[in-house]
């Protein structure tokens, strides 16, 4: 509950998600830090802090929120849903912690740990990596200038689910060729991640040049 709706219906039987939040984000701190104390076991205090921080921010957490569809559950006052609070991400990363910490609350922290590295998994991942925010579409069109090769092109394969989950599959074309797939709660992400994928192909296609002339 936004405290939107509360201000236009004051008798609401219930809080805001303010409190939970609070409890979410604190508990969702540790759990990542946690997660990077143990997999980078030789990166100083200033990486570690910098590398939670990323993994932790609002948008990142907005982006996770609207995969897993908790906008659609979000109750909101009217101004607030006019002017696109229901997508806003400073509103859906809000609601994710306000999430972990109903779960600490009414699971403990086993589940909510749970939910918080399943969720996030990706994310870890990414950070792990050292590709979390890449501009994985510049990258690819670089890539593709630099061989003097057309712009890549992407194509929407499917688009499925409710209009407050949708999910989009996207295909990275190169030189006319479908060599990434993607998925995204939206086509900006979906495209970024077929992206991804297609220099993961061109990748593997330098590395072993016998393919490509197959």
């Amino acid at each position: 509950m936004h405290s939107s709706y509360l201000h236009e219906n004051p008798g609401a039987p219930l809080a805001s998600n303010e409190r939970l939040e609070f409890l979410g984000d604190a508990f969702l701190g540790y759990v990542v830090a946690a997660e990077l104390y143990q997999r980078f076991p030789e990166e100083p205090e200033g990486t570690l802090t910098r590398l939670r921080a990323g993994a932790v921010q609002r948008d990142t957490l907005a982006a996770v929120a609207r995969g897993l569809g908790l906008g659609h559950y979000l109750l909101l006052g009217k101004g607030e849903e006019r002017t696109g609070g229901r997508d806003r991400a400073s509103n859906l990363a809000s609601l994710y912690e306000a999430v972990v910490g109903a779960l600490l609350l009414d699971g403990g922290e086993a589940v909510a740990r749970e939910f918080v590295l399943r969720t996030l998994r990706d994310v870890l991942q990414a950070v792990a990596e050292g590709t979390l925010g890449a501009d994985y579409k510049s990258q690819l069109q670089e890539y593709c200038q630099a061989r003097g090769w057309v712009s890549p092109d992407y194509r929407v394969v499917t688009e499925e689910g409710p209009p407050h989950a949708r999910r989009y599959v996207v295909e990275a074309l190169v030189q006319g060729e479908a060599l990434g797939h993607g998925m995204g709660p939206n086509k900006q992400g979906a495209e970024k991640d077929a992206a991804r994928s297609a220099l993961a192909t061109l990748g593997q296609r330098e590395a072993t040049p016998e393919a490509t002339k197959a």
